[in-house]
């Protein structure tokens, strides 16, 4: 698995974990975020921002970054998806190069520049050819003028043999079928909007009309068509807001309402459990415990960090650099249980005060305890405090990812490790 998540080109946010195969075949079946393969669309409730989603730098407008095919066949052969930037700044724009992720999936864009007002479009095929098994592939896509590329994605679940709507979409709220009730909205610099679309369906015998309430701030959803005929699927489009209030990996909750009402999820007997390491009850599984079989929500997670797009090069210069003399602590035997405490040293080699805006870990049980901010050529620690209780026998190791406010530094991986008996 190391391999095929790790060797090919992947999205900044994922690469940032994929950092040594040792240590990636540990985690693996630890902290891998499912992605959620569904869609829909309908205009209400939302609860962000007046401005349009997918912008980059106030200089292009994507319809969407993420397509997603849904269920297809093998025998379907290669499928298309099209992107169509537009132009929104005052000055024309080109896309000078657009890279996949691997040789399967094929690129086409247009060559011509893009005037402000006007559009141009980036396409992808997929080439279909693999094993029956879910894909999810990027396309990065470079802008003159633009300083960060822009990724998109094209996903979906190839089959040998065609599924039933049941099948398809076994996780039920009423007559609403979808795959799963988490969407993974990917990486998102602040500043930015991401936003994609998830199919799914309405598994009832009449139509379906879905709105939504208790939408999280920062989230819109919208449904197309809405009401969704019977036996049928739908686009279900999302758009998340960044906010310098939320850094990390934060989710997004919106309540289905189908034809008027609210449903508990039910998952059906063909319903995919997550894979769990043992001892999973205490780490972070790829399921979050909000959501799925028993719960009202659907969720979107996204892993948000700092945007150095408009620093000039003496900003860059004069950012702060944090230094570690080591990335892993490690913590004697202990009995399950037992509370430990990990300490950080580190070092600030830049010419401004290091911010470190947010700690996460692959464990609920890891909580920061104190999480300095230090000036230039100055020291300082990050403690973290590890609840062992509940943790299986044997090696543990634990993913810290740190976001600071270092252009050279933006995301630090540490480790937490021990044995726990």
């Amino acid at each position: 698995m190391y391999d095929a998540l790790c060797r090919n080109p992947l999205p900044t946010f994922w690469k940032d974990f994929c950092i040594g195969e040792s240590v990636m075949k540990k985690l693996i079946g630890i902290f891998v975020l499912a992605a959620l393969s569904f869609g829909l669309v309908y205009p209400t409730a939302s609860a962000q921002s007046s401005k349009p989603g997918n912008i980059f730098e106030d200089r292009v407008q994507f319809d969407k970054t993420v397509h997603d095919f849904g269920d297809i066949l093998l025998s379907d052969g290669p499928v298309t998806a099209v992107f169509t930037a537009k132009n929104i700044g005052k000055d024309p724009i080109a896309i000078y190069n657009v890279v996949s992720s691997c040789g399967c999936t094929n690129v086409q864009w247009s060559r011509q520049p893009i005037k402000p007002g006007e559009s141009g479009t980036i396409q992808g095929t997929y080439d279909n050819l693999g094993a029956a098994t879910p894909f999810d592939k990027s396309l990065t896509v470079y802008f003159s003028g633009i300083k960060m590329p822009v990724i998109l994605r094209l996903r979906g679940e190839s089959h040998e043999k065609e599924l039933s709507l049941t099948e398809a979409y076994p996780l039920t709220f009423g007559s609403l079928g979808l795959k799963e009730a988490q969407i993974k909205a990917g990486n998102m610099l602040q500043g930015e909007q991401k936003g994609g679309e998830v199919t799914i369906a309405n598994l009832g015998a009449k139509p379906l009309r879905l709105a939504f309430k208790n939408v999280s701030e920062g989230l819109s959803l919208s449904v197309s068509p809405n009401p969704v005929p019977p036996k049928s699927k739908a686009l279900l489009q999302y758009t998340v807001a960044s906010d310098r209030s939320l850094w990390g990996l934060n989710w997004y909750y919106a309540t289905p309402v189908v034809n008027g009402k609210e449903y508990k999820a039910v998952a059906g007997p063909v319903a995919r459990e997550p894979d769990k390491a043992p001892g999973a009850e205490a780490l972070r599984t790829d399921q979050n415990e909000n959501l799925g079989a028993g719960h009202s929500q659907i969720g979107i997670f996204a892993i948000t960090r700092e945007n150095f797009s408009d620093w000039t090069a003496e900003q860059r210069e004069n950012g702060s650099r944090p230094m570690l003399t080591a990335s892993t602590f490690a913590f004697p035997k202990v009995k399950a249980g037992t509370q430990v405490t990990g300490s950080f040293p580190i070092q600030n080699q830049g010419k401004s005060d290091l911010i470190i805006y947010k700690v996460d870990s692959d464990s609920n049980q890891l909580k920061p305890v104190s999480v300095p901010t230090i000036a230039p050529a100055g020291k300082g620690t990050l403690v973290v405090s590890l609840d062992t209780s509940g943790f299986p026998s044997g090696d543990t190791l634990i993913l810290l990812t740190m976001y600071t406010n270092s252009p050279l530094r933006p995301i630090v991986n540490l480790f937490l490790s021990g044995w726990v008996e």
